[in-house]
């Protein structure tokens, strides 16, 4: 298996992973297959640009996705751990933890200390996977943007 950094040039890819997660488990993340099958070609490549976005491959075609974010309005030493989605056939197999690695490491040489994400309720098999990684849950929770009738918890690690 390989993990890769994707860039601009890989908006396609980018697109094709992130709307087959959004198909694949709505309840887990805070934008929709509907919004963001929308983009367009410059949006994607922005995505790309502007943010981690990793891809985990097996024999090259694509078994997961994450990103690392960097939000203007958070402390400078905090990025954010979004958009993980492992492929159903692929979980458990391990292919999560080089993901979570890839944003840790891109989070660490982009200046953070700190790195979170947030996990939806009802989700306990990601809250577990970050907890055995090494993530903390705090007191923070948020409603989850695609579904406001549910939250999301906020886990954090040091980096």
């Amino acid at each position: 298996m390989e993990v890769r950094r994707l860039d601009p040039d890989d908006w396609e890819l980018l697109r094709e992973v992130r709307l087959r997660s959004l198909a694949d488990a709505p309840e887990a993340f805070g934008s929709t297959h509907e919004r963001e099958s929308g983009f367009d070609e410059a949006e994607w490549r922005a995505r790309a640009a502007g943010n981690g976005w990793f891809v985990a491959l097996e024999h090259d075609e694509p078994v997961g996705i994450v990103a690392g974010y960097r939000d203007p309005s958070a402390p400078p030493e905090q990025r954010h751990l979004v958009a993980m989605w492992v492929a159903p056939a692929a979980r458990g197999s391990g292919v999560a933890i080089p993901l979570i690695d890839a944003v840790v490491d891109w989070s660490r040489a982009d200046g953070a200390s700190e790195l979170t994400l947030g996990v939806a309720d009802g989700n306990e098999r990601a809250a577990s996977l970050y907890r055995r990684y090494g993530f903390v849950e705090t007191d923070l929770t948020f409603p989850l943007h695609s579904d406001l009738s549910r939250c999301i918890s906020i886990y954090a690690l040091r980096i």
